[in-house]
């Protein structure tokens, strides 16, 4: 059974148009092709890029926190209660009105009392505005290098400048150094942080995150087999281009410089829209689309590849009105932080809170003062 499900899924018509198999990409002394061995490196790569994170996190960017006056915000402490805290661990974050109103006959708590402690509570769980920005300068250092090795490796090819000659000899085109180096950074960045997903800042587009970190590997895995590599290098490059800017005005942003934060996100939008939703589709995916059928017929290889980068182009257009939503923001007012991030709530004591000190506080002292006579 193992081998008829090995079989049918190395069979060559998967992988290669008709005429072309396994045997014809075997190493030569003038050709060297991927393998799907190769990738096992990927892991390795992934935990050293951890590593990596951790110590850039905690001997670059926290001094750079420290330089720039980035402190976390104090928090309030949240009152002990068992009963809101299991309901917290075991139900829901955010209880419904419904539920507010049994927790406030199970406590005996009014209402008021039960809205702040969750809002306490949920911001507990918010990471604090150092690690938002050891995130997002570690992510602004990838990007940085990861573009400008990306255009190191593509300056002096021909099919960035020809996108035909992307298909030119296709599928026999031999592997180059540094394309397997951009692969193997790419693709273990990209594990790292579905590695990381649990302990990075959350936001609200976390399964969209997820997605995308799954299309991104997926893709590029099945475009390094099938030997997709050279377009894979373009939507790579074309990629990494405007998240640089974005992790960069973030960066800023939480230093409090909102003006450069501003005027780098605007930037960042322009790029966006111009490699997301121009160069991807009308470039990249037309030259997936279209040009292969100049060469060959279609295969499953053809149309799983396009698949995955149509969703990709649809997580594109999601993320372009959250973009345009916050592109709005910076230009009538400030941007205060990302869209996308679990903002932190207003924790201070309620109107009715406040009431209830005072009021306890007045008749303290009214039991207090003197009586007069």
């Amino acid at each position: 059974m193992l081998q008829t499900v090995t079989e049918w899924l190395w069979w060559d018509r998967l992988w290669f148009p008709a005429n072309i198999s396994w045997s014809d990409l075997e190493d030569n002394e003038n050709c060297v092709y991927a393998k799907a061995s190769q990738l096992y490196a990927v892991v390795p790569c992934a935990l050293c890029l951890l590593l990596v994170r951790y110590v850039f996190e905690r001997y670059v960017a926290s001094p750079l926190a420290n330089v720039c006056g980035i402190k976390d915000k104090l928090r309030r402490t949240v009152e002990h209660n068992l009963i809101l805290e299991n309901y917290f661990c075991n139900q829901a974050r955010i209880p419904s009105q419904a539920d507010v109103t049994s927790l406030c006959k199970k406590t005996s708590w009014p209402e008021w009392r039960v809205q702040v402690w969750f809002r306490r509570r949920r911001n507990q769980e918010r990471p604090g505005l150092r690690k938002r920005f050891c995130e997002a300068s570690w992510r602004c250092a990838f990007y940085f290098f990861a573009f400008f090795g990306g255009v190191l490796a593509l300056h002096d090819k021909p099919w960035l400048y020809n996108l035909r000659e992307v298909w030119a000899g296709f599928p026999k085109q031999s592997m180059l150094p540094s394309q397997y180096w951009y692969y193997l950074l790419e693709m273990g960045f990209y594990f790292s942080l579905l590695l990381s997903l649990t302990f990075d800042v959350k936001r609200k587009d976390f399964k969209e995150q997820v997605i995308h970190h799954f299309a991104t590997l997926t893709l590029l895995s099945f475009s390094w087999i099938s030997n997709y590599i050279r377009i894979g290098t373009l939507v790579m490059a074309v990629h990494d281009s405007a998240d640089i800017l974005l992790e960069g005005a973030k960066v800023f942003n939480y230093a409090k410089w909102h003006q450069t934060a501003n005027g780098m996100f605007v930037v960042f939008t322009l790029l966006f829209m111009v490699t997301r939703l121009v160069i991807f589709p009308l470039w990249l995916i037309h030259c997936t689309w279209v040009y292969p059928l100049e060469t060959f017929s279609p295969f499953f290889g053809y149309y799983f590849f396009n698949v995955m980068l149509i969703v990709l182009q649809t997580l594109h257009l999601y993320w372009a009105v959250l973009i345009s939503r916050m592109f709005y923001k910076s230009i009538f007012s400030k941007l205060e932080g990302d869209d996308r991030s679990d903002e932190e709530e207003d924790d201070s004591d309620s109107p009715a809170e406040r009431n209830h000190k005072l009021k306890h506080m007045n008749g303290f002292a009214a039991r207090g003062r003197p009586s007069g006579h």
